[in-house]
């Protein structure tokens, strides 16, 4: 036990030290002040670490409560009997059977569910219920209790020591048209985009290309590297970046992160595609949550 506790000393000192050593104090603090956003929004009420639950709805009427005798059995601090969603050729339609429940915000008795665009969110008390939609015509509930034990218990995520050389500098390269890029997930679906072109870049002497898909005002990888299952989580791990400008983007992996269900068991990752699966390891970013 004492050794291992002095190995693990050992590994925070010398991580502690590269990290000085191989970033200036603006970039680290830069980094570091990302760092602290990304664990507040996990920790936030609308945060994965307040996703509990995701309960797939069957074609027809579906009943919601903290009762055991209910389609989608709720913690026991929501009402025995809060409604019922009827799912008819992708409307869903909830009616309230309790007088506590609210619809983003406002109290309801009856509405139709929107199932694409920002979601509507049923919530009462500390639980929120969000309808999602996945692969052709899925849908479900997800669950988000603001008193999770997941959020309670967590502490911190651990990180590779900063390094400047894993802010990089790629080149964008466009497609004619954007060409379809599809991602399985862990839940077995499949999940279609659309990827405006590649990026290259250049590391240790070598060139690798990543695709991207655009989401929203960036674009967003998908990838696994040679770290993967061994320091890091073995699906995946995510990076954002902001769209090409003149030609080229800077993909900053020490800004790369953990997938939503590293924290929860309840999300609906994508895995990367086989373009995005590279013969490098990429040492810098989150590590596997939990183990650091």
């Amino acid at each position: 036990m004492r050794s291992l506790l002095l190995v693990s000393v050992l590994v925070a000192v010398t991580f502690a030290a590269l990290e000085a050593a191989s970033a200036d104090p603006a970039y680290r603090a830069e980094i570091e002040q990302y760092r602290e956003k990304r664990a507040a929004a996990l920790k936030a009420d609308d945060g994965w670490l307040t996703v509990t639950g995701l309960f797939w709805l069957k074609a027809g009427e579906n009943t919601l409560g903290s009762d055991t005798a209910s389609d989608i059995v709720l913690p026991d601090t929501a009402p025995a009997h809060l409604g019922s969603i009827r799912l008819d050729h992708g409307t869903s339609v909830f009616t309230a059977s309790a007088t506590s429940v609210e619809l983003n915000g406002k109290p309801v008795r009856e509405a139709t569910l929107r199932s694409s665009g920002p979601p509507d969110v049923l919530s009462t008390g500390a639980i929120q219920l969000l309808l999602i939609k996945r692969g052709g015509d899925r849908y479900a509930l997800r669950l988000r209790d603001k008193n999770s034990a997941l959020r309670k218990n967590f502490t911190h995520i651990g990180y590779y020591p900063i390094r400047e050389d894993w802010k990089i500098t790629a080149k964008f390269v466009p497609y004619p048209s954007p060409v379809k890029l599809t991602f399985e997930t862990i839940i077995g679906e499949q999940e279609i985009s659309s990827s405006p072109g590649y990026v290259e870049f250049e590391h240790g002497g070598q060139t690798y290309k990543l695709l991207p898909t655009t989401q929203g005002s960036s674009l967003f990888l998908v990838l696994r590297d040679q770290t993967s299952g061994k320091t890091t989580y073995g699906a995946a791990r995510f990076l954002h970046t902001e769209l090409p400008k003149d030609g080229f983007v800077v993909l900053d992996f020490n800004k790369l992160e953990n997938p939503p269900c590293t924290f929860t068991p309840y999300a609906t990752c994508p895995l990367p595609p086989p373009q995005n699966r590279l013969p490098v390891a990429i040492e810098a970013g989150e590590l596997k949550y939990g183990d650091h």
